[in-house]
């Protein structure tokens, strides 16, 4: 049952990430982007309404009306592995540390929440990023819309 907890409370860990990443990035997308994809769009159509362009201006045209919006799509990419980089990082830090506990000695329960600990630290210490981030990402979200 102990080991069946533990693993319980570790998909929790994930869940929790994953449910406030979610909401993060719904919030980017209503807030942010889907402004954006609408003047893509639009501007788009713009383009195509020109009769007296060539197939490779209109082609050009709207290349270029979608580049901030790649540009914003790319930034909140990039900034999601990052931070799924740094986590992993700092989960990894503690699998080393478990290991280097049973490798000396210590007992395999004390280590499995010692390691369980390190996680969970680990889990709050990035969900207290998440609120930054997001006020960054939306930052820059802006200037890429203007």
């Amino acid at each position: 049952i102990t080991e069946q907890r533990r693993v319980a409370k570790a998909e929790l860990q994930q869940l929790r990430v994953r449910e406030a990443v979610d909401s993060m990035v719904k919030s980017l997308e209503r807030e942010n982007i889907r402004k954006m994809q609408g003047l893509m769009f639009r501007s788009s159509a713009g383009c195509c309404e020109d009769s007296q362009a060539s197939m490779q201006q209109v082609h050009q045209c709207i290349e270029y009306c979608h580049a901030s919006l790649a540009q914003a799509q790319a930034l909140v990419t990039s900034e999601l592995e990052k931070f799924q980089d740094r986590l992993a990082r700092c989960t990894m830090h503690c699998s080393d540390k478990a290991k280097d506990s049973i490798d000396a000695g210590s007992k395999e329960l004390q280590v499995k929440r010692q390691l369980e600990s390190c996680v969970t630290t680990c889990v709050d210490d990035h969900m207290n990023l998440i609120p930054t981030m997001t006020k960054k990402m939306k930052e820059s979200l802006s200037s890429i819309g203007k």
